[in-house]
């Protein structure tokens, strides 16, 4: 299994994360070969497969019962392997290659009203501090372009076009896409740069970043996730707020107010329209509740 991780690392490039999830998933993987007394990859049947992914669902005394999402990635890692292991020639056939994962189940992405995202965004700037200046404009780059919380903290200045109103974003795999800035967001971000940011950069250490911690770095994602609950403690919200709430309230209103699924697809940086589809039984929801309160005839 050391030389699968090997290749997934070297050959497919996978991040650091990914890989850990995998060697995780994989040690669990052997250990439930080894109490079948399998040694030989040979040996491991489709049923065994099949049963590994029986006893994730399951739980054992020693694992907590798996979701389908987290089953589903340990069963893609020992399919991973056991092709892998057949192409490097160390098995002669694949068990695991029928043996489906499981399908995530379809959550619907919970968005804030947009009275609290109006909430959240007043609170960022009090009061009135660089740090404050500075977290008023993340926010507002969150929420008004749907970025992700890594591209949002990984923008440098010459990323944005505040004249055309417009951010180059980078997205997963490296991808490119240009989004438009409201001008909220570009009069936020205007501030913070021409004054707070300044203050900000210290002896100099900011380089190109858009957003600096207080040492004059690069904001990082746990302290911009931190920022966001904070202020939305401020704002009184007492839901859970994360960064991908703020990008899952763009997508929603966005459709709420007319706007196509394939120019939210673009906007988010989604490969499919199907990643993008989900955010469109929110608003079905919307529109069945007001059909039910405003309808004369829809109740009975």
């Amino acid at each position: 299994m050391r030389t699968y991780l090997d290749h997934l690392a070297v050959e497919r490039g996978l991040a650091e994360n990914t890989l850990l999830s995998y060697r995780r998933d994989l040690k669990r993987y052997r250990s439930h070969l080894r109490e079948r007394g399998i040694e030989d990859l040979d040996s491991v049947t489709e049923q065994v497969v099949s049963d590994f992914l029986v006893r994730l669902r399951e739980g054992d005394a020693d694992h907590p019962p798996l979701g389908s999402t987290s089953a589903a990635r340990a069963v893609v890692a020992a399919r991973g392997f056991h092709k892998f292991a057949v192409m490097d020639g160390l098995a002669e056939s694949d068990p695991a290659a029928a043996v489906k994962p499981p399908a995530p189940a379809k959550r619907l992405p919970k968005a804030l009203p947009l009275s609290d995202v109006e909430a959240l965004l007043d609170a960022a700037g009090a009061p009135g501090t660089a740090l404050a200046h500075r977290d008023r404009a993340l926010l507002e780059v969150l929420y008004g372009t749907g970025a992700r919380i890594s591209e949002a903290i990984g923008l440098d200045i010459d990323d944005l076009d505040l004249v055309e109103g417009v951010v180059r974003l980078r997205g997963k795999g490296g991808k490119e896409r240009i989004v438009p800035v409201g001008s909220y967001a570009r009069e936020a971000v205007t501030t913070y740069v021409e004054g707070a940011r300044t203050s900000l950069v210290g002896d100099g250490r900011g380089g190109p970043a858009l957003f600096l911690n207080s040492r004059g770095g690069r904001l990082s994602r746990q302290s911009a996730w931190t920022v966001l609950v904070k202020t939305a403690e401020r704002a009184g919200i007492t839901r859970d707020v994360s960064p991908h709430t703020l990008r899952h309230s763009f997508a929603t209103h966005l459709l709420d107010g007319g706007a196509d699924v394939r120019v939210v697809q673009e906007l988010l940086g989604h490969a499919s329209v199907t990643t993008t589809q989900v955010y469109t039984l929110v608003t079905v929801d919307n529109l069945r509740e007001v059909f039910a309160t405003a309808h004369p005839r829809a109740r009975g």
